[in-house]
């Protein structure tokens, strides 16, 4: 009789430890390798040439803006240098057509596409520039001026000069265009677009007339044998003006944009078709 007990409490201890021990996944978190290299803020992404960030919110002000815990301490000494005619028409890491006679630069790490104030520190000149492209590639020098840059910062003669850079968000930025453009009689225009190709020009204009939005002007400038054709609206009156129009194209599938000068006496004219 004890030996059939005995049995009895064996198999049933044996049943027991073989269910299984429910489990409440309603408030579960689960993250893929991929996620969990996101969230991990010690994980240093690599720079990748061709890569672009997207600010795709319909508020890009506000995107930038939040990037500030990362970069808005960023201000960093060192010498700059800058490229042109050999690059002037060639693509840029956001894909963009580069523009010799467009404020833009070259940098390692900062996002692209944002904005960065360079100081000049042997005259004290200061600009705003867009990063648009990765670089440079020669060791000991922190950044890439376009060949406007440069000269704005009297720097095209010399090559290379003692900078500082500091990352500002593009509502910081516009204020400080507009007062350069203003002392060189310059108004300031939302570049939505840049091609070598006089039709991807046009259909990117007719695609921002067909939503009824302000008809956007094809500038296109020449360089020996290459032309660029690039789509501007405009101008800019103030930084509210840009946020709205910033968001009516990004509604649209619009984002890289970009914030440009341009005058009568500009190298680049109107474009007709």
């Amino acid at each position: 009789m004890n030996r059939l007990i005995l049995t009895f409490i064996v198999i049933t201890l044996a049943g027991c430890s073989s269910v299984p021990v429910p489990v409440n996944t309603t408030n579960a978190t689960f993250q893929s390798p991929e996620s969990t290299q996101v969230l991990n803020s010690s994980v240093v992404p690599q720079a990748r040439h061709h890569s672009v960030l997207q600010l795709n919110n319909t508020d890009e002000v506000t995107q930038q803006e939040s990037l500030f815990p990362r970069i808005a301490r960023y201000i960093k000494q060192g010498v700059a240098s800058w490229y042109g005619p050999r690059f002037h028409g060639k693509k840029t890491a956001t894909g963009e057509i580069f523009d010799m006679y467009a404020m833009t630069a070259a940098h390692k790490t900062l996002p692209i596409p944002s904005y960065a104030q360079v100081t000049n520190l042997e005259n004290n000149r200061s600009i705003v520039v867009r990063i648009n492209d990765r670089g440079p590639f020669v060791g000991g020098r922190e950044l890439d001026l376009s060949y406007a840059a440069a000269k704005n910062l009297d720097m095209q003669r010399d090559g290379t000069g003692a900078i500082e850079i500091k990352a500002i968000s593009s509502a910081q930025a516009l204020p400080h265009i507009q007062r350069i453009a203003a002392s060189q009689e310059q108004q300031v225009y939302l570049q939505v677009g840049s091609f070598g190709s006089a039709k991807k020009a046009m259909t990117l204009k007719n695609k921002i007339t067909a939503y009824n939005l302000p008809e956007p002007d094809i500038r296109s400038s020449t360089y020996k044998k290459s032309t660029l054709y690039k789509v501007q609206m405009g101008p800019i009156s103030s930084t509210a003006s840009a946020n709205q129009l910033s968001q009516q194209l990004a509604e649209i599938g619009i984002f890289d944009t970009q914030f440009v000068t341009e005058s009568a006496q500009s190298k680049s004219s109107r474009v007709t078709m």
